[in-house]
């Protein structure tokens, strides 16, 4: 008696496909992740590299020193980073704020010599994993916190 073998490939194919997609998303996925933990992390050192600057003003003929406020070290952190965050067209719910860029200067206020932290958080959306997990019965908000910390001495 001679067996068919018609429609074995597309069994197997059945059953590794799900793998295999798992497998292809999840590296996309968090290669989205890790590019994203990158620009949270140089968007921070941007801020950074902004705050030890001091602009330098001629008042009365002699110059003056002052460093950026606030929040022109946050405009150049959120303009740098909502410029490469990859947020597939969600921009409003994806972007950085204000917010989310802690600035702090020791000693208080900023002087030549001492140090600035700039702190940067950004919460990522995961795209494809929430969706699996409610798949398989597991639980997972599909968020996770990116924060990228520099500190660098003033000028």
């Amino acid at each position: 008696m001679i067996r068919s073998e018609k429609g074995v490939s597309a069994v197997e194919f059945a059953l590794i496909a799900p793998l295999l997609f798992v497998l292809t998303f999840g590296i996309v996925e968090f290669g989205l992740l890790l590019f994203d933990k990158a620009v949270v992390t140089n968007a921070s050192r941007e801020g950074a590299r902004a705050a030890i600057v001091f602009n330098s003003e001629l008042i009365d003929g002699s110059p003056v020193y002052t460093p950026l406020t606030e929040a022109e070290i946050k405009t150049v952190v959120t303009d740098y980073a909502n410029g490469y965050l990859v947020n597939f067209g969600v921009a409003a719910a994806n972007n950085l704020g204000s917010e989310d860029i802690t600035i702090t200067y020791v000693p208080s206020p900023p002087e030549s010599g001492g140090d600035v932290t700039v702190r940067v958080t950004y919460t990522y959306n995961f795209l494809v994993f929430p969706n699996l997990t409610d798949l398989i019965g597991g639980s997972f908000d599909g968020t996770i916190d990116l924060v990228g910390t520099t500190v660098m001495r003033m000028e």
